[in-house]
């Protein structure tokens, strides 16, 4: 898997390219641990090539939530499409999650 990271001022974008599923939702689990720790929590997550997630990709975002929720942060979500969506809602997931349609709108919610 691809994983295209882009700085935004102090704002950290990761854009996965494919399904966020077994060893690509492992490779995307640590560069989510890595940017997490070099960003302080300010990253976006830009879903637009992510079709879908499968239990295993959905255990790396819960796990990324939880170490965000204990800084008082949410994952900041952008592109995200309606089979991702349907999936992070359905598991609760979702709920710990913020959503944006574009990455200039999710960086600019660090500002405010």
């Amino acid at each position: 898997m691809d994983i295209i990271e882009q700085r935004h001022g102090a704002v950290t974008i990761l854009k996965p390219m494919g399904p966020l599923v077994q060893g690509d939702a492992d490779q995307f689990g640590r560069a989510v641990k890595d940017v997490m720790q070099r960003s302080l929590g300010r990253f976006v997550i830009d879903a637009t090539a992510v079709p879908f997630v499968d239990s295993r990709g959905l255990e790396v975002i819960l796990e990324a939530t939880e170490v965000l929720a204990s800084s008082g942060s949410t994952i900041r979500f952008c592109g995200v499409n309606e089979t991702v969506r349907e999936v992070l809602d359905l598991t609760e997931v979702g709920a710990q999650c913020d959503y944006f349609d574009n990455t200039n709108t999710a960086v600019r919610s660090f500002l405010s």
